[in-house]
């Protein structure tokens, strides 16, 4: 009995502690929900067009066989689902439309990435915040280069080919994050990552991770996430140079 309080007080607290994480996330929902609908006037009319659609077609299917009713209360959880999922969908474009283009922008969306990915930010930089970083996955090596054209081309073939010589014939694919041609959109970056051919296996990932660890780091220190619109160039730089 003496040890059964103690274990009952421990599922209490770890009860409460999960009550309060759920209502922590369900508040930070309702304020991304806030904000969004501040600055996308489309939002709430998507999320009811989606919804009734939802709706309606599941209800039509239940009226073709005569189970209308029934099928009702599974109409209305699909279009929930389908309505948040456009929810989802308009943050994620939204967060990804203010990141283009500022330095930093292409680090922070690989460091969001899901799966078995090991990503090094930063590998390789300048002083004007151009960066190229280092990803091992399945397809091999990826090198992620971001800033001004003319500067990323050269960083990344120089580091293309440091990399190469610890690694030998290991595939190393090399990316420029842009919208200019032949240059990968930010908000497309983590799909075409994912799109690549998978060739090794996890144990040549953990293999190839520490030979490359090896390698250190040539750039600047880089902003961890998208620089903050307004933030003075200048300032950043003076301070890079320091650090």
């Amino acid at each position: 009995m003496a040890g059964g309080k103690p274990d009952k007080a421990a599922k209490q607290e770890a009860k409460r502690a999960k009550r309060e994480a759920a209502k922590a996330r369900r508040r930070q929902i309702f304020e991304a929900f806030k904000m969004q609908r501040r600055e996308d006037k489309a939002l709430i009319p998507w999320m009811l067009g989606v919804f009734l659609l939802s709706v309606v077609v599941v209800f039509g299917i239940g009226l073709i066989f005569d189970i209308h009713w029934i099928l009702l209360p599974v109409g209305i959880a699909i279009g929930a689902l389908a309505a948040v999922s456009v929810f989802g969908r308009r943050v994620q474009r939204s967060v990804y439309t203010k990141a283009d283009g500022q330095p930093g922008a292409a680090g922070w969306a690989l460091d969001n990435m899901k799966g078995q990915w090991r990503v090094t930010p930063g590998v390789a930089g300048t002083t004007h915040l151009d960066a190229v970083h280092r990803v091992i996955g399945r397809p091999g090596i990826v090198l992620v280069a971001e800033g001004a054209p003319h500067r990323v081309k050269g960083l990344l073939a120089q580091e293309k080919k440091r990399t190469a010589r610890v690694v030998g014939s290991l595939p190393i694919y090399d990316v420029i994050v842009g919208n200019e041609e032949g240059q990968v959109p930010l908000s497309k970056l983590q799909r075409h990552l994912m799109k690549l051919p998978r060739n090794i296996d996890r144990a040549q990932m953990e293999s190839v991770e520490a030979k490359l660890a090896a390698l250190g780091s040539r750039a600047a220190a880089m902003p961890k996430g998208p620089m903050p619109a307004g933030a003075k160039m200048r300032s950043v730089q003076r301070t890079v140079r320091r650090r």
